[in-house]
């Protein structure tokens, strides 16, 4: 964790506010992870109990932390954006995740097809062979089952996961991973009511090998593809 330094400019909230949120949004306190308990944030931004407590009163109605009576606090999101977003997530309807996960797809395939590393190649192969990997205990079994459709979703969002990474766009990555939960929810809905898997995993790879090649409009069709399906 990134030493905290004591404040001495400024406004002394405003200052905690900051100190506390560039901790969350650098990554030093990652997404889930408890921060400091009160007393050892007091002594080393050596302020108030009363400064520290509005300051965390602030981020949590930004849904950047998350108070837990008796449990401490805990970072919930990296950015207000995010927060935002996840805030609203469960009142929408599947479609209207699906419009938005075809927006950011679909650009972010685009882009990572020009700007794409080795590590992120990697990433994106290594996914897509575990969800095939638990495509083919699927299709032994021959019908839908948690015991591989849980692992193959999970795979599948990775692998999208890492496509949207790959763009090296950090706001567009930070709104995608707010979607996950989300999109885990409607893929297991689609896959365990369609039979798509074959189509599917023509797909991924396709996308796979178009990010590889570089060609970012045939990478962009096929992640719109990717999120034709219809959901309800």
């Amino acid at each position: 964790m990134t030493e905290l330094a004591g404040l001495r400019r400024g406004s002394l909230g405003d200052e905690v506010i900051a100190t506390l949120r560039e901790q969350i949004t650098s990554g030093a306190w990652p997404v889930g992870e408890r921060i400091p308990a009160e007393s050892e944030l007091i002594e080393r931004l050596q302020v108030g109990r009363g400064t520290v407590r509005e300051a965390i009163k602030a981020l949590a109605h930004v849904g950047l932390l998350e108070v837990r009576q008796g449990d401490g606090t805990y970072v919930k999101s990296r950015s207000e954006l995010a927060g935002a977003l996840r805030r609203q997530m469960g009142s929408y309807r599947n479609t209207h995740v699906q419009e938005v996960r075809r927006a950011l797809e679909v650009e972010a395939a685009r882009l990572a097809a020009s700007r794409r590393t080795d590590e992120d190649l990697r990433a994106m192969a290594d996914a897509l062979a575990e969800r095939d990997l638990a495509a083919d205990t699927g299709r032994a079994l021959g019908r839908w089952d948690p015991v591989w459709g849980t692992p193959w979703v999970e795979a599948d969002v990775r692998f999208h996961q890492a496509v949207v990474a790959a763009s090296h766009n950090p706001m567009l990555t930070e709104m995608y991973l707010e979607m996950a939960e989300q999109l885990s929810t409607v893929l297991t809905a689609i896959s365990s009511a369609t039979d798509h898997e074959p189509y599917l995993v023509r797909g991924h790879r396709a996308l796979l090998e178009a990010i590889e090649a570089g060609d970012t409009e045939r990478a962009a069709l096929e992640a719109l593809h990717n999120v034709e399906t219809p959901v309800e």
